[in-house]
């Protein structure tokens, strides 16, 4: 019984194995019928390829082709358009032009006051075309308005008005825009000057002018690359106003009230204004003031100072000889002594010597209660003026 069962699982097996094998043999010969299709679609899809490269290439010459054209027809237009917009622009400055010479000005944009631009520009342009052409006596007489102080310094007046409203209300775009217009103007420099002039207004009202001209740059270095086209210029020169003007004036009233009255208080203040006058110098490195700010800059304390420190070494060695003696005088006045003099000290040095060591009578004597007069405080007094002395030589000068 068993090896039957075997042999019919033998025999399952087998037929099983004959089923797979045809299953497998059909696969096969269904996987080489897909291949050989797929191959044929692979080839078609390479000649589809080809033939859309082929006319890729062929559009991509015509679009060249079309745009080469179309530069070439700009290139055309433009030609004749700009011609055309100089003729334009010619008529329009003829039109107003002939207004200038009827004393009638019609326009809106010179009636318009929210037009200043405009007509700012048309003046501009209507100027330099009067300096370019030749004088003759009608020439100059129909030009006039343009080439002598007439309407194009009216309107720079106006818009440097303009410009000082517009700083007054705080108005940054406004000032911008009157600033750039001003900038093809003469008056451009006076439009920086106003500028100037008005930032210091109510910024010198404490006791400290460096700090105040401190803030005031801090403020200024922070707008004027909002308002104009060379901020470094502008600022730079609002400080040399403020070293000229205000710290000059300034130093100027500390120094020549005791100048020649109070040598110590001369010097202290000297000091004393020159180290802030560098300090302030030193805050102000970190702006940009152009390209060499240093010599700029020390430009700037010299013009101040140079008056002063002409003489400075005479003055300062002056007092401190005074000073010393001064010290040495309280000194030997605190002890009822009195100095001799350097010419005759060898010898009543010598004659005192004498005496003490033989009792000859060589004149009257001279009693030091044994006293070498050198005082530790005397010292310490005299370096202390010693050291400020070279203190103050060695920042000034």
């Amino acid at each position: 019984r068993l090896l039957e069962e075997f042999v019919n699982h033998i025999q399952e097996l087998q037929l099983m194995d004959e089923r797979i094998q045809r299953k497998v043999e059909k696969l096969e010969q269904q996987c080489q019928k897909e291949a050989k299709e797929f191959a044929k679609k692979v080839q078609e899809l390479q000649k589809s390829n080809q033939v859309a490269f082929q006319h890729f290439q062929e559009l991509d010459e015509h679009i060249s082709y079309v745009a080469t054209k179309v530069c070439h027809l700009g290139d055309q237009l433009e030609g004749v358009n700009t011609p055309r917009q100089r003729a334009v622009e010619a008529q329009k400055l003829m039109k107003y032009f002939n207004e200038f010479l009827d004393g009638e000005l019609k326009s809106d944009v010179f009636t318009n006051s929210e037009k200043i631009k405009e007509a700012a520009d048309i003046i501009q342009k209507l100027h330099l075309i009067a300096q370019e052409l030749p004088f003759d006596s009608l020439m100059e007489f129909c030009c006039y308005p343009f080439s002598s102080p007439g309407k194009y310094h009216d309107l720079e007046c106006q818009l440097i008005q303009e410009f000082t409203s517009a700083q007054r209300r705080g108005e940054i775009s406004r000032m911008r825009e009157v600033a750039a217009v001003l900038l093809h103007f003469k008056g451009y420099s006076h439009c920086v000057d106003v500028y100037i002039k008005q930032c210091q207004e109510g910024a010198f009202l404490r006791n400290d002018v460096f700090e105040d001209a401190a803030i005031l740059c801090q403020r200024v270095n922070k707008q004027v690359g909002e308002v104009f086209s060379n901020p470094e210029t502008v600022l730079a020169k609002l400080i040399q106003n403020i070293f000229e003007v205000k710290l000059q004036s300034y130093v100027k009233d500390q120094l020549e009230e005791h100048r020649k009255s109070d040598a110590e208080q001369y010097l202290k203040n000297l000091y004393d204004l020159y180290t802030r006058t560098t300090n302030l110098s030193s805050k102000l490195m970190e702006f940009n003031l152009g390209t060499d700010k240093q010599t700029f800059l020390s430009k700037l304390i010299k013009s101040i100072f140079i008056s002063y420190l002409e003489n400075y070494i005479e003055v300062e060695i002056g007092y401190l000889k005074s000073r010393s003696a001064m010290i040495l005088q309280r000194y030997y006045d605190s002890k009822n002594h009195q100095k001799r003099s350097i010419g005759t000290g060898g010898i009543q040095d010598l004659k005192e010597r004498i005496r003490q060591r033989t009792n000859l009578p060589l004149g009257p004597s001279i009693d030091t209660h044994g006293e070498t007069f050198l005082s530790q405080e005397v010292v310490v007094n005299l370096l202390q003026e010693t050291k400020q002395a070279f203190e103050r030589c060695h920042r000034v000068s």
